[in-house]
């Protein structure tokens, strides 16, 4: 089939899909502020109220979310009877930069925004966070009015026509993942679709989401840079784009992110989106995701696929990170609360684990592994890989140690007693002790294949979320 032809068809699937959803779905509402804060305090502060341009892509019989995920929540309520009429858990980029060190002496605002179906009359927006209890409390509310006469209702033409990946069906009985360049000049567009492509097809060999792919749809969308690539402040290369994605987020060289939330989310309401994968074109190692806001990846990594799928973990499910010696920005919690994250645990009582459902009788809680062994292997790693970054190498140093690292850790837990065993074994979130994740080897953990059992049930919760249940379910 020509390539035009090809076009055309995407062009015709794109139309379809968005018409299929305008003849039954409310319009897209979206409200962005600012949040700002230090370690201590944190303030919100209305910026617009905005109508984007497609209709609302969400499954209107899954308006409101009971998984617990997040480190806060929106809530739509009506303003004049009190009925929810919409919520979803997420979290931001301020609340990982609150954990910082920065933090504890300087203020700082980010962008950030939420987005609901257009209700029919005004609403009051909240915003709940996790409080010393681990409970969700109202930190922001503000009444808005849909159709007061300041609320943008037109803006300028999509900056680029978003390429349909995968098709399902309509938007509505779908999760609809939108995967956008950065760094991707016009020469670039066609990599740019193949690396889209590509990436979107590893996604779909990894289970749950194999066992899920005609639950989704997946578009993909780049805006033409100058250059070829995204910033690495560290490095001395600084490059313009349309996003502003960078790598060095929070002083840590492999943490890629934008913090234009406004220039995202004007790029991205030209598709279909409930989730976001920016692909940076990059060679260099480095990703970053946020629950409920978007994932990154660099798409000429040697380990791209890992990182599409890790990344995405973190922003589709919650799931935490379940490594724990390498270097990263935050710093150490002083107390041992609960995790939000379905993946990792403080075990303060063992009775009562999250994964409980998945244990076999008899298996010893925390759970043994060759901890001592492994941490002593790492740090020698890690400082090879520090001296590898400072020392600039090339690129396939850093992968061939990736793949030494990956090679040891099959090897040391090949022996182990409980290696396939769902129990809770120590070293997780960060932290060498006082944190356990439920198997010894998972994508969250490192960088072998396959999700663990317990991240791959949080995944479906969220799979079912979106998508319109089967008649078989």
């Amino acid at each position: 089939m020509p390539f035009s032809t090809i076009r055309l068809f995407c062009a015709t699937l794109l139309a379809l899909a968005a018409g299929a959803a305008a003849a039954q779905q409310p319009a897209t509402v979206r409200v962005d502020y600012n949040h700002s804060g230090n370690a201590l305090s944190e303030q919100y502060a209305l910026e617009r109220v905005v109508i984007e341009p497609l209709p609302w892509p969400g499954n209107l019989a899954q308006n409101f979310d009971n998984t617990g995920r997040g480190q806060n929540m929106v809530e739509v309520v009506d303003a004049k009877t009190g009925d929810l009429l919409y919520s979803r858990g997420f979290s931001t980029i301020f609340g990982e930069w609150k954990s910082t060190d920065e933090a504890n002496h300087l203020t700082r605002g980010f962008q950030e925004s939420v987005r609901f179906p257009k209700p029919a009359a005004a609403v009051k927006v909240r915003i709940l966070r996790r409080d010393e209890r681990n409970q969700f409390s109202v930190a922001w509310s503000v009444d808005i009015d849909v159709d007061a006469p300041d609320v943008v209702r037109k803006q300028e033409a999509a900056p680029a026509t978003p390429i349909p990946i995968r098709v399902n069906g309509p938007s509505p009985a779908k999760v609809d993942l939108l995967i956008i360049g950065d760094g991707y000049t016009a020469a670039d567009m066609k990599k740019f679709e193949a690396d889209a492509r590509r990436l979107a097809d590893h996604l779909f060999t990894v289970s749950p989401f194999k066992e899920r792919a005609t639950d989704f749809n997946v578009w993909a969308l780049a805006v033409p840079t100058a250059e070829s690539g995204v910033s690495r402040p560290s490095t001395g290369v600084h490059h313009a784009s349309r996003l502003g994605t960078r790598y060095d987020i929070f002083g840590s060289e492999r943490y890629v992110l934008t913090l234009d939330n406004r220039a995202l989310r004007d790029i991205a309401q030209h598709a279909p989106y409930e989730f976001i994968e920016i692909l940076v074109n990059n060679d260099t190692y480095g990703g970053g995701g946020i629950f409920g806001q978007f994932s990154t990846a660099a798409a000429g990594n040697d380990w791209a696929n890992y990182l599409f799928v890790h990344e995405f973990g973190h922003h589709f499910a919650g799931l935490a990170d379940e490594y724990y010696t390498s270097p990263v920005a935050y710093a150490a919690a002083s107390g041992r609360m609960e995790p939000w994250e379905p993946n990792v645990t403080a075990l303060r009582d063992p009775a009562r684990l999250k994964w409980k459902k998945m244990l076999k009788a008899g298996t010893p809680l925390p759970t043994p592994w060759p901890k001592a062994e492994y941490e002593e292997y790492s740090r020698a790693y890690q400082k090879r890989r520090a001296a590898l970054r400072a020392a600039n190498r090339p690129e396939a140093e850093m992968s061939a140690l990736f793949r030494e690292d990956l090679e040891h850790s099959r090897v040391l837990f090949s022996t182990a007693p409980h290696q396939h065993v769902v129990g809770a074994f120590e070293g997780a979130n960060y932290e060498a002790n006082g944190y356990y994740r439920s198997e010894m080897q998972c994508i969250m953990f490192d960088r072998t294949e396959k999700f663990c059992h317990v991240c791959n049930d949080a995944i479906s919760t969220i799979i079912d979320l979106y998508a319109a249940p089967h008649p078989a379910k």
